[in-house]
């Protein structure tokens, strides 16, 4: 936080972004916070990006993850029933991705090193289990229908959202908004500065979104303890239960 402070200052004056042996850096950026903690009362919160660079260009802004595997089905219908029919499974995917810029990506950034890079929903890799058992078409249809789900979700991005603020050509700043469902554990936020078409400078900066407090440990029971979750949840339920009944009947 101090070092892109000082930068920030630096760069109204005129100095530009410099390292301690006095050479310009392209591209810094940091985070107003680096750990989002989930309470009882947590409904989402937005985490603030700054930056600055030595000059003009394009920033480009991704946020990636947590990895993990998702599962889409596709449903027929049968008679009067709907089924589950085939299924894909996605391996070590993001559960959430974002991406934001200053102005449109087909406006400055080169296809080929959107690929590289995975900028955007249409270059971004989704792992295929047994991929080879799978047609094509089939999977394409699937990758599409993966990337609807998310975006219904609140936890990726149908487009490029071009909400980064810049002043003078070198300061910038960006609001990223994490919903209510944002996945627990490790994100990365990538910064990327674009000239030319080409990536001349990149930043990624670590954000972890945890729990804390009694629902980071119910949580914890759950999910490494189920048959005691069970038990507390029925012995929970049946204690409500009787202190109901127990309050009604002094009525």
């Amino acid at each position: 936080m101090g070092r892109v402070v000082l930068v920030l200052v630096l760069t109204l004056l005129g100095v530009g972004p410099a390292t301690a042996q006095g050479q310009v850096q392209p591209l810094v950026a940091d985070l107003s916070q680096h750990l989002v903690a989930i309470t009882t009362a947590y409904s989402g919160t937005e985490v603030l990006l700054f930056g600055a660079t030595d000059g003009p260009g394009d920033v480009v802004v991704v946020v990636r993850g947590p990895i993990a595997t998702h599962v889409v089905r596709r449903k027929d219908h049968l008679g009067v029933l709907w089924a589950n029919r085939e299924s894909v499974v996605f391996e070590d995917v993001p559960t959430f991705y974002q991406v934001a810029s200053n102005r449109p990506l087909e406006e400055f950034a080169r296809p080929e090193v959107l690929a590289r890079h995975q900028i955007g929903e249409d270059y971004l890799i989704l792992p295929v289990q047994e991929e080879e058992r799978y047609r094509p078409e089939i999977l394409a249809r699937f990758r599409t229908a993966f990337l609807r789900l998310k975006r219904e979700e609140g936890l990726y991005s149908g487009s490029v959202q071009g909400r980064i603020q810049t002043l003078s050509n070198r300061l910038f700043r960006l609001n990223l908004t994490f919903p209510a469902n944002a996945p627990v554990g490790p994100y990365i936020v990538e910064v990327y500065l674009f000239r030319e078409g080409h990536v001349i400078s990149a930043e990624i900066t670590p954000l972890v979104i945890s729990k804390i407090g009694v629902g980071a440990d119910l949580s914890e029971v759950a999910t490494n303890r189920p048959v005691l979750y069970g038990f507390l949840a029925v012995f929970v339920a049946s204690l409500a239960g009787w202190m109901a009944d127990v309050v009604l009947r002094k009525r």
